[in-house]
């Protein structure tokens, strides 16, 4: 079957320039990007094509998608906006539709930014190479501006845990924001891997960042038949046929499991704020991402918001440590 798409690489975002973006400063600000950038291509599931362009904004703006062809309107990727989590996250205000925000939700995360207006001109963002490191690279090449404003960040204070048959997320109290991701398929290539990940500490772009979405051909078939992956390709996802890949090679021998940290990292962008504690998935999807993210917000007795500046001594030493090991 069409497995959700995941995405990494063979180091191809180690290139990027992170040591000037992970610093303390960088951390206890929220930032945006120096100019607008633009990029084209087609939706994942629409197979239509689309224009999109990342702008600046102001602090405490969050992410915000525009939609140009329907006269600007706004809708915001919080929560409360969640329309879909079946193949892709989606996101829907007053029944106009943001399909599949989570490759690029997953990239501000991982390079910092707080704040932007994502303008594009149909209903699904493009799904390019089908990882987040074309939006990486869109947004080193605007450049990455700190501003004033203190980053608040949601502590996380009490465990929760979800299950659902065999699948299983849980979000627990630790002093930074860390992930790790268990996924079981049975196709030979992938069965069982494991990921864990650092966000302090420049992984993202090395590790994650270039990890693709994969698919397969078996099941092409049916999930077209149900309008999906229209857009698919062997340029813009990983291909597996019943005893390997279509398309090699694979830019990590992991990729599969990789790709679901990238996910999951852009669907808990839908908090609103960049959280710390240790979120562990196992053979999870967007639909448990995002419940997960739906229970923390309905509960504040789990969190609290805080900024760096009101954290015990072990965050700015941990701060401090991951920006030293960038140096």
């Amino acid at each position: 079957m069409w497995l959700k798409y995941h995405s990494q690489s063979s180091g191809a975002g180690g290139n990027l320039n992170i040591k000037q973006q992970i610093d303390e400063g960088a951390l206890k600000h929220e930032q945006t990007i120096r100019e607008a950038v633009e990029c084209a291509g087609v939706g994942l599931h629409s197979g239509a094509p689309v224009k999109l362009r990342i702008l600046p904004a102001p602090p405490g703006s969050g992410i915000v998608f525009r939609r140009v062809d329907l006269e600007g309107f706004e809708v915001e990727a919080v929560s409360r906006n969640v329309a879909r989590v079946s193949y892709a996250t989606s996101l829907m205000k007053k029944g106009v539709l943001i399909s599949t925000t989570e490759h690029l939700l997953s990239a501000c995360i991982g390079t910092g930014i707080d704040n932007a207006i994502v303008e594009l001109d149909n209903l699904e963002l493009p799904i390019l190479d089908g990882s987040a490191q074309p939006f990486v690279q869109l947004i080193h090449q605007a450049g990455i501006r700190k501003q004033r404003r203190p980053r608040t960040y949601l502590r996380i204070r009490q465990a929760l845990e979800l299950r659902e048959g065999n699948k299983f997320i849980a979000v627990y109290p630790a002093d930074h924001y860390s992930v790790s991701y268990t996924i079981n398929f049975p196709h030979p290539l992938i069965g069982k891997e494991a990921f864990r990940l650092e966000l302090a500490n420049g992984e993202y772009l090395r590790e994650v960042a270039p990890a693709r979405t994969f698919g397969s051909r078996e099941d092409e078939q049916t999930l077209r038949n149900m309008g999906l992956i229209r857009g698919a390709s062997r340029e813009n996802c990983v291909v597996l046929t019943k005893d390997g890949v279509e398309n090699p090679p694979l830019r990590f021998a992991d990729e599969f499991v990789r790709h679901k940290v990238l996910d999951l990292i852009g669907d808990l962008a839908l908090l609103g704020k960049q959280i710390l504690g240790n979120v562990v998935a196992d053979r999870a999807g967007h639909a448990m991402h995002t419940a997960l993210v739906s229970r923390l917000l309905r509960d504040q007795t789990l969190w609290e918001e805080t900024t760096l500046e009101d954290e015990p001594t072990p965050v700015a030493v941990h701060v401090r440590a991951m920006a030293g090991q960038m140096a």
